[in-house]
């Protein structure tokens, strides 16, 4: 194993497309982090999930936030300041409200089920407040279990490639953000295929993440960005799964042997697979 660097961050986002919270250390199984992307909104109109990657109808979420406690309840944070219990019975009404279309908060993925994607260079050309061609994608189809995560359990980035991207770790919704040396950015690519060790979880990497227009996008206090997903698009490419050349930063990865991740926590990665 060759150690690559630390682990600069741990983040998880109980409510899909919600911001998050930074943690000091996190259980890790087959399903990726305790409480990772566990619950979701669906749009009661469409039957899909909601997510700021439709940002004409869903960038709203991303002024919104989740926090899960020890005992596993989820408060959600709205733009005012206040705070909801995930478990309430008017919480599907409340957000609703906030967001301008009706929702319910599901704790259970349904079968197919799917999410609506504009290509980013569409967004980026046209606005977020444009109508623009969308594709309808299955999501979690490398996540054992229930959980609402986009592909594989976990997903991996280095501070290189932000650095060299020039933005903030947290608009690409990393869980584990790590701190390497200076040197070339995306070198992610390259792990495909391969183990990746950090601390006594052993993860396998899937494949580079492909980014649709979330980085882009307000974060919180975080103004727009179109630098965040303009880079990629401009010098790192990747036909990740037969559909086409799409702009990648990070990795995803699934659970080979799960365990405790702690923040500073040293990350080795192994040979290229045979």
């Amino acid at each position: 194993m060759t150690p690559v660097g630390t682990v600069a961050a741990l983040r998880r986002y109980p409510v899909k497309s919600m911001l998050g919270e930074e943690l000091a250390a996190v259980r890790v199984a087959a399903g990726g982090f305790d409480g990772d992307r566990a619950l979701a909104l669906i749009d009661t109109s469409s039957g899909r999930i909601a997510t700021a990657k439709h940002p004409r109808l869903w960038r709203r979420l991303l002024q919104l936030s989740a926090t899960r406690g020890d005992d596993g309840s989820v408060s959600i944070t709205l733009p005012d300041g206040s705070v909801l219990d995930a478990a309430g019975s008017q919480v599907g009404e409340v957000l609703s409200e906030v967001l301008g279309r009706p929702v319910r908060l599901a704790a259970e993925r349904p079968d197919g089920a799917s999410v609506e994607r504009p290509a980013p260079e569409d967004v980026i050309a046209s606005g977020v407040e444009a109508e623009v061609p969308f594709a309808t994608v299955e999501i979690a189809l490398g996540t054992p279990g229930g959980t609402f995560v986009d592909h594989s359990p976990v997903h991996l980035i280095t501070t290189a490639t932000v650095e060299h991207i020039g933005t903030e770790a947290l608009r690409y919704r990393p869980n584990v953000v790590i701190a390497t040396p200076p040197g070339p950015p995306f070198a992610e690519n390259g792990w495909r295929g391969r183990e990746v060790t950090i601390g006594e979880v052993r993860l396998r990497v899937t494949l580079p993440t492909p980014r649709c227009s979330v980085p882009t996008l307000e974060h919180g206090e975080l103004p727009r960005a179109l630098h965040a997903v303009r880079t990629p698009l401009a010098e790192n490419r990747i036909d990740v799964l037969g559909t086409g050349a799409m702009p990648c930063a990070g990795v995803y990865a699934e659970v080979v042997t799960g365990g405790t991740i702690h923040a500073d926590d040293p990350v080795h990665i192994g040979p290229p697979a045979s």
